[in-house]
């Protein structure tokens, strides 16, 4: 058996590790979280209309209103993630040069 210590992985991977932080990506998820609120907020207004009851209070609309802007964020991370890609890999290959 070897007797070596185990290594502790360092605080902030390589930026081409799989689970390194990205540009963009902490946008990305608050989208989807905003997404999924908008939606479901979106479902619940609509089922009073489907089974002919009360309408919900004005509230529950303006939280449906949270899916755009949910969709709006997670598309703004993911072209924060693009360029910063972009970036990336023109600098490493103009390193290489």
């Amino acid at each position: 058996m070897s007797s070596t210590a185990p290594t502790r992985p360092s605080a902030r991977p390589d930026a081409d590790h799989p689970d390194a932080r990205r540009p963009g990506d902490l946008l990305v998820r608050i989208g989807a979280v905003l997404f999924l609120v908008g939606a479901v907020a979106t479902i619940a207004t609509v089922v009073p209309f489907l089974i002919h009851s009360h309408p919900l209070p004005t509230a529950a609309y303006l939280v449906s209103m949270v899916m755009p802007l949910g969709m709006a964020l997670a598309l703004i991370g993911l072209l924060t993630s693009a360029l910063a890609q972009k970036r990336r890999i023109a600098a490493k290959l103009s390193a290489e040069r």
